[in-house]
């Protein structure tokens, strides 16, 4: 019979299995044919990922999956088992431990998963695997949202660009005729004023 502090550790992990597998979507993997070097490459870039991987004993899964209702998975608890959650996204550790399974082929399968309380069978996990990451799922999300806003833009754009554009040259004005100057105004010759005559002089009557 195991003593107390055993049973109180066992306790523990099955607590700390509990919470993964009733707040994150996971995939369980059989792992008996992957060297100590994949492994460690593997860890590592889970890691990086935020994905939390680690190899679980299958009795200590049952009680876990017992006590979050995913009895689905008891058939898959033989052999060796390891299992891989992320808590934020829910396709990041199928995608990850699907491109694993590429990698490592014949030593490395994929059991089954879960996701949102239900069971997932190999196919699913694969499909699941399939969808973008998250970021650039929100970013593909946000795109499309953001295109009638782009085309709008996009019109505004070329509208302003037209109405800024510099008026075509106006066809040259037509040469107004040169104004002929105006004939100087002959003057007319001033008549001239006749002398006037002299009167002749009135002779003095003589004296008497």
């Amino acid at each position: 019979m195991p003593n107390a502090k055993v049973l109180e550790e066992k306790k523990a992990v099955v607590a700390t299995l509990t919470d993964k597998l009733g707040s994150a979507a996971g995939v369980l993997v059989d792992y008996s044919g992957i060297t100590v070097a994949e492994d460690t490459e593997m860890r590592a870039r889970l890691r990086k990922e935020n994905v939390d991987y680690g190899v679980v004993k299958n009795t200590l899964l049952r009680f876990a999956i017992k006590n979050v209702g995913l009895d689905g998975l008891d058939p898959l608890l033989n052999g060796t088992t390891a299992l891989a959650v992320h808590r934020d996204d829910p396709v990041a550790s199928a995608r990850l431990i699907k491109e694993y399974v590429g990698k490592l082929q014949n030593h490395f399968e994929i059991k089954g998963g879960f996701m949102d309380g239900k069971v997932l069978s190999v196919d699913e996990v694969n499909k699941l695997a399939a969808i973008p990451p998250l970021p650039l799922l929100r970013a593909q999300v946000l795109g499309t949202m953001l295109a009638p806003i782009t085309s709008l833009a996009v019109v505004i754009k070329a509208i302003a660009e037209k109405q800024g554009e510099p008026a075509a040259e106006a066809a040259p004005a037509e040469e107004a005729a040169p104004v002929e100057e105006a004939a100087p105004v002959a003057e007319a010759p001033s008549e001239e004023v006749a002398p006037a005559e002299e009167a002749p002089a009135v002779e003095a009557a003589p004296a008497e």
